[in-house]
């Protein structure tokens, strides 16, 4: 583990095994980059970070992997979108995937194997979601694989709601003269959904088989749940370097529990494959709502690895 210096911040980076991590945990407790050393000598990034400038516009960057909390996606209340209410009936404003992407965290651990980092709410945050709680993102890293734990405890006297999730920017293509199009994702989805983007409800999504191909336009911003196994599956045809991501622990999780498929273009250089609580509009929808009860914690864990 070593502090570098980069555009006007100070970053950590760990060498754990084969793989090295980069994060700027102050800041949204986010993890930036993931790289591993293959058998020849080369490099093949996992989680993209892109060539920037500048660090100034830091939450909007499309890389890495942005923390989402109390809500993932777009929150609405009676249509109109960037609000929720809570249970007491009150309206809150609240911007798309939340508070955590753009707020401060403070560093609670820092080691040879990750960090632990707990969210430091801000006036936005105050205005949005004025509760009283925890909420700690905590990295494990390995030589081929991490595991990112969100703990969110109760510290108030009613229940809790949230619905969070990740972002994850993966790097697609990651074989030289390779494209999009020569890679599969197997996602064990019972069902598939879609958000009107005008009044926040969820709508019947595609039909998908159980393997498709990464080009496919329609698992662009599409909801995948029922998931009959915790863990979706994406690689190039035929070649090894899979990577899997598992949603929770159990084999089966929860029946709300759900992944996202989504990148801005055809010929971004990103995939994003994103374990999510529940699908978007949580609050609203009571889809993948989940309460804390006052006193308790709630664990939401993710692993990646490449096979």
């Amino acid at each position: 583990m070593e502090k570098i210096s980069h555009l006007g911040q100070t970053l950590t980076r760990w060498r754990v095994g084969r793989s090295t991590f980069l994060a700027l945990p102050e800041q949204g407790a986010r993890l930036m980059n993931w790289n591993v050393l293959l058998g020849d000598g080369s490099v093949r990034d996992v989680i993209y970070w892109p060539e920037t400038p500048s660090l100034a516009d830091f939450p909007k960057i499309k890389g890495g992997n942005p923390i989402l909390f109390p809500f993932n996606g777009r929150t609405y209340d009676r249509g109109d979108i960037h609000f929720w209410r809570d249970a007491a009936g009150v309206r809150r404003p609240m911007p798309m995937h939340g508070l955590a992407r753009q707020g401060d965290f403070k560093l609670t651990r820092l080691d040879a194997g990750g960090f632990a980092a707990q969210f430091v709410p801000g006036a936005e945050a105050q205005a949005c979601y004025p509760f009283d709680y925890e909420f700690t993102v905590t990295y494990r890293f390995e030589s081929f694989g991490l595991t990112c734990e969100f703990a969110l405890r109760n510290l108030g006297a009613q229940p809790l709601p949230w619905s969070a999730g990740h972002h994850f920017y993966f790097t697609v293509p990651w074989s030289e003269g390779s494209a999009r199009g020569d890679y599969l994702i197997r996602i064990p989805a019972a069902t598939r959904l879609k958000q009107d983007f005008t009044t926040g409800q969820l709508m019947p999504g595609p039909v998908l088989s159980a393997d498709e191909n990464l080009s496919n336009p329609a698992l662009i911003d599409t909801i995948h749940t029922g998931l009959r196994r915790n863990e979706v599956v994406f690689g190039e045809k035929d070649r090894p370097g899979d990577v899997v991501v598992r949603l929770g622990n159990a084999r089966v999780p929860p029946a709300d529990a759900a992944f996202v498929t989504w990148s801005s273009s055809d010929d971004a250089p990103y995939y994003c494959v994103e374990p999510w609580m529940g699908p978007p509009n949580a609050p609203e929808n009571k889809t993948g709502l989940h309460l804390v009860p006052p006193g308790e914690t709630e664990i939401f864990a993710v692993s990646i690895a490449v096979k």
